[in-house]
């Protein structure tokens, strides 16, 4: 019996870890992203970080990352940058490996 409880527990704590990782990627790629598009915006220094914030902050509203995508869309628009939501998912996917390889990195 024990040894099915010591499974279970090394079954929940890894689901925890590969969850958190999960999360701080995703936030991470988030950022990435914010950075992108505060480029393509003509933001630099501190106004393309404050951008950035706000574009991981997006990602709080639902789940899933269709809020990040509606965002930054929205605010490529208004500036008339021509960027359409599939480029801004193929980033997104592009900038999660990044993510992923820098907190492999850290």
């Amino acid at each position: 019996m024990t040894t099915m409880q010591d499974r279970e527990k090394a079954f929940e704590a890894k689901f925890a870890l590969d969850e958190e990782l999960r999360f701080k990627a995703e936030a991470r790629r988030n950022k990435l992203v914010g950075l992108w598009a505060a480029g393509l915006l003509g933001k630099t220094g501190d106004e393309a970080d404050a951008y950035a914030k706000e574009v991981v902050a997006a990602d709080f509203e639902e789940v899933g990352h269709e809020d990040v995508v509606r965002k930054v869309k929205a605010d490529l628009d208004a500036a008339g940058v021509g960027k359409t939501e599939e480029e801004i998912r193929v980033q997104m996917i592009e900038l999660l490996a990044v993510a992923i390889a820098q907190l492999e990195q850290d």
